[in-house]
């Protein structure tokens, strides 16, 4: 049985040859080889020993029920800040975050109210049959 198998996986790659589904080796010919340089990473010299930013970003899409916002702050190397979102059961999760060298990160989360969600209007489907 196993040399039936040797001679069927025999024939069937040799069909396949024959019939020019695998590429023939010449289009696998290595390229002429460019002399190699070694990669010299750049350093970057504008170090801000004290980053500063604000953002802030708020979301409500009525269409999607996505609501969202979120607000940061850095001076140096203590971050502050907070985002909320509604979750799927409709009450609202805040969470209120710091995080600095030496107390590490802590977050407050809160969880409010449940929020009615505002009811799309949905087109009625028409019968087909019947």
């Amino acid at each position: 049985m196993a040399a039936f198998k040797i001679v069927i996986v025999t024939v069937c790659l040799i069909g396949v040859s024959k019939a020019g589904v695998l590429l023939p080796a010449a289009r696998f010919a290595a390229a002429p080889l460019a002399p190699v340089v070694p990669a010299v990473a750049a350093v970057n010299t504008n170090y801000d020993p004290l980053p500063q930013y604000t953002y802030a970003y708020n979301v409500q899409d009525a269409l999607t029920g996505d609501n969202k916002s979120q607000q940061e702050t850095r001076d140096g190397d203590v971050v502050k800040g907070s985002y909320s979102l509604v979750e799927p059961d409709g009450t609202v999760r805040t969470v209120i975050y710091t995080a600095d060298p030496i107390n590490g990160f802590n977050a407050i989360v809160q969880r409010g109210p449940l929020v009615h969600k505002a009811l799309v209007p949905v087109a009625p489907v028409a019968k087909v049959f019947g």
